[in-house]
């Protein structure tokens, strides 16, 4: 079902009213309602759900097609949802599969994000990067071309692995919910859990323009990746601050959406 602006609307109402309460009662933020770049933000939040979810769900069409065009399920099997995948995998119970999709979805997240961070694909990345005052609402600024690819990466796989559909593609509301929530401006590290899961701290970082913590913390839930392949940085003392895009990013949405496009000719 299509969103509705009245739907759009109430949504951006309740999740205001959720983050007023933690940001600023819980977690003590002090500042303006309407921060910088807060309009910019509101317009993604109207524009994301009416064009670039369109987009976005055009290209998970895609590994479901092939499906269909192998003949492993049928158009009647996607919309009925009758559909529960195929080989051994399909055969584990959900609740495993669920652990495993999650998991395999990060790690895919994790590496298109680091692909996004360069070449050509910077530009359309720095679009969610150019944020300079940081909090809950900024999660929602990305481009349509950062939003396709990276549901396209992490989907793509399980669906052909023969993973349960529907738990696979409930990966895009949970993980875009919880960066909402990673965005948030709060000095929250959950303490011995810090390297365990992916915390607001942790994701601040990667948002910040100082030197040392360029290129790292590229995890959605899971700081293992980074750990893992050395992008890890989490130092205790020192909360993350000065974000935005090196060398700086316009700030209206009309020319975010044209620069990285532009930058293809450069």
């Amino acid at each position: 079902m299509s969103p509705s602006l009245k739907n759009t609307l109430i949504g951006l109402l309740v999740l205001s009213l959720i983050f007023f309460v933690i940001e600023r009662v819980f977690g003590k933020v002090r500042g303006p309602l309407i921060r910088r770049g807060w309009m910019t933000d509101v317009g993604y939040w109207f524009f994301t759900p009416f064009v670039t979810r369109v987009f976005s769900k055009g290209v998970i069409l895609l590994p479901a097609a092939l499906l269909v065009w192998c003949g492993v399920a049928s158009v009647a099997d996607f919309q009925s949802k009758a559909y529960v995948g195929f080989g051994p995998l399909s055969h584990q119970p959900i609740w495993l599969q669920a652990l495993e999709i999650y998991f395999i979805s990060d790690f895919l997240g994790y590496w298109s994000h680091r692909i996004f961070h360069g070449g050509k694909w910077w530009a359309f990345h720095a679009v969610h990067h150019s944020s300079e005052d940081l909090d809950w609402l900024s999660s929602i600024r990305v481009h349509p071309v950062n939003d396709m690819v990276t549901k396209f990466v992490q989907v793509t796989p399980l669906l052909l692995l023969g993973f349960n559909p529907w738990v696979t593609l409930s990966t895009a509301p949970f993980f875009t919910l919880y960066a909402i929530f990673l965005h948030a401006k709060l000095n929250w590290d959950f303490g011995p859990l810090r390297a365990v899961i992916a915390t607001p701290v942790f994701h601040r970082w990667h948002h910040s323009r100082q030197r040392e913590a360029w290129d790292k913390n590229f995890a959605g839930l899971f700081p293992f990746w980074d750990i893992l392949f050395g992008t890890y940085y989490m130092p205790k003392g020192r909360i993350p601050e000065d974000f935005g895009v090196a060398g700086g990013f316009p700030q209206d949405m009309p020319r975010q959406l044209w620069e990285p496009v532009r930058n293809l000719w450069k």
